[in-house]
């Protein structure tokens, strides 16, 4: 019987995983038990989803990214190359935390660039944008583009990426709102 999803011959799945029509396990993937994957999914080189993971629809995972137990990608998120998650706010290895991990959640079309590290326990908002490099600790409102260690917001950003400038429409002929501090799209 052929699959509705392609897994490399060197990655692993682990049993009782769900695994969305079209998505792609590249080379020496690990995928743990209780992991929901979306459809049209990729997971490129070296990504590890751990257990009881949630990834929603057309979500792209660049290589040598792991998905740590408590963080939820909602659809549409790109985790760029090697960005990292934590999952325990004060790890100690002699203290293990034993299932009781702190919740991230990236929400709809929001864009994670290489080597950024998101702190665990925060949202990032709907299609903010974090820049390669940057340290997220606390959580991000939707459409902002963030950059820095700690991570602060330099801007915002539309829908489909592009920075947008003072008049808040971009050259894609989407239009958004500032009201209270937050980005609000006007189509």
């Amino acid at each position: 019987m052929m699959s509705d999803y392609f897994v490399h011959e060197s990655s692993y799945v682990d049993g009782n995983v769900s695994i969305g029509k079209g998505t792609k396990i590249w080379h020496f993937c690990h995928v743990q038990s209780g992991a929901v994957i979306g459809e049209r999914c990729s997971l490129g080189q070296n990504v590890n989803i751990g257990n009881n993971v949630r990834i929603g629809n057309g979500v792209r995972i660049q290589n040598n990214v792991s998905v740590y137990e408590g963080v939820e990608l909602e659809d549409n998120v790109f985790c760029g190359p090697s960005c990292v998650f934590t999952n325990v706010n004060t790890p100690r290895a002699h203290f293990p935390v034993h299932g009781r991990y702190a919740k991230t959640r990236i929400c709809e079309g929001a864009s994670l660039g290489a080597n950024c590290t998101i702190v665990c326990g925060h949202t990032i908002g709907k299609s903010a944008l974090i820049a390669a490099g940057a340290v997220v600790t606390r959580d991000v409102k939707p459409y902002a583009l963030m950059a820095g260690v700690p991570a602060r917001q330099i801007g915002w950003v539309c829908e489909c990426g592009k920075k947008l400038d003072a008049s808040l429409k971009c050259s894609c002929g989407r239009q958004y709102q500032e009201r209270d501090g937050l980005l609000t799209p006007n189509f």
